[in-house]
């Protein structure tokens, strides 16, 4: 695939790509398919159960799914704005949104001109 022209799916791609750079990758073939399939085991309960995504505010899919993510961001509000309160010289702006984010995207749909900017730069 060729950046900013990707058929392909692109949570499935981000998948991949943490998959693929996680320290838990490993250097050398599986053994067998046995040992494969336990590793993916692995990797998946760890992706949805206890690996923090950045799109969603820093909480598992996990905790999104089950609702879990709004008391844990309004606690993390709180302790930022204690904090903010606490050390008002080592925050210059506001503290972090933590908001729930309501919608996830990762190739976004672009506006007309960001499209034909990346026409003339291919050019």
């Amino acid at each position: 695939s060729r950046p900013s022209v990707s058929n392909d799916n692109p949570y499935s791609e981000s998948l991949f790509g943490t998959m693929k750079y996680t320290p838990a990758y490993p250097s050398k073939p599986f053994e067998s398919l046995a040992a494969a399939r336990e590793w993916v085991n692995e990797f998946v309960h760890w992706y949805n159960e206890e690996h923090r995504h950045s799109g969603i505010q820093f909480v598992t899919p996990a905790q999104r799914h089950s609702g879990a993510e709004k008391l844990i961001l309004m606690n993390r509000k709180v302790v930022y704005e204690s904090a903010k309160q606490r050390n008002p010289e080592r925050w210059i702006r506001e503290t972090r949104n933590w908001e729930p984010v309501s919608e996830v995207w990762l190739n976004p749909e672009k506006s007309e001109t960001e499209e034909q900017e990346v026409r003339e730069k291919a050019a």
